[in-house]
């Protein structure tokens, strides 16, 4: 029997409409993966698994945080693994986003994903992708961020000048974020 993230990542995926043939393709790989694997949630399953982020904007919606991974060492969103606790996929990015910003009372701007993206997982020599859902939330006013042991620094960035190095990845759901909030 699926889990109760399992569940719902089908039905949030399902209910996700691209904008995007590539958005379109990756979204039809991930329900692909999900409905062939019904542990697809969690990082045991190999050599894919989902994982969930978000991008954190501020109250004013003018910058974005990111976190300088330790063990990538690129300036990326906060994310990571689903736990058997968070329930849904939109909880997990939202507990990965507290535990990794230190900032409380995040709130997710819609329990939508903005984004999709495949890149290699680092978590296992026998895991090949993860497959990340991706998020918007919105840290509320006089929040302070606090470093993580995952994080070198956490960084508060305008939109048009991203701390660096990041990737595309990160250039491309900045981006998105930025549309979705209308900017």
């Amino acid at each position: 029997m699926p889990s109760d993230d399992q569940t719902d990542a089908l039905r949030i995926l399902r209910a996700y409409n691209p904008e995007d043939s590539h958005q379109q393709r990756l979204r039809d790989d991930f329900l692909t993966h999900l409905e062939a694997h019904p542990d697809g949630t969690r990082r045991e399953s190999l050599p894919d698994h989902l994982t969930a982020s978000a991008i954190i904007v501020d109250p004013s919606r003018a910058m974005v945080l990111l976190g300088l991974h330790a063990k990538a060492k690129l300036w990326l969103q906060m994310g990571g693994h689903i736990d058997a606790e968070d329930g849904s996929i939109a909880a997990a990015a939202l507990r990965e986003s507290v535990e990794e910003s230190g900032i409380d009372r995040l709130t997710l701007f819609s329990e939508t994903p903005i984004s999709l993206d495949r890149h290699p997982a680092p978590c296992s020599p026998l895991a090949r992708y993860h497959l990340d859902v991706q998020f918007l939330i919105v840290a509320p006013p006089n929040s302070a961020e606090h470093v993580s042991p995952e994080q070198i620094e956490l960084r508060w960035c305008s939109f048009d000048a991203l701390a660096e190095p990041t990737d595309d990845a990160v250039r491309r759901l900045v981006a998105t974020a930025r549309k979705a909030l209308g900017l």
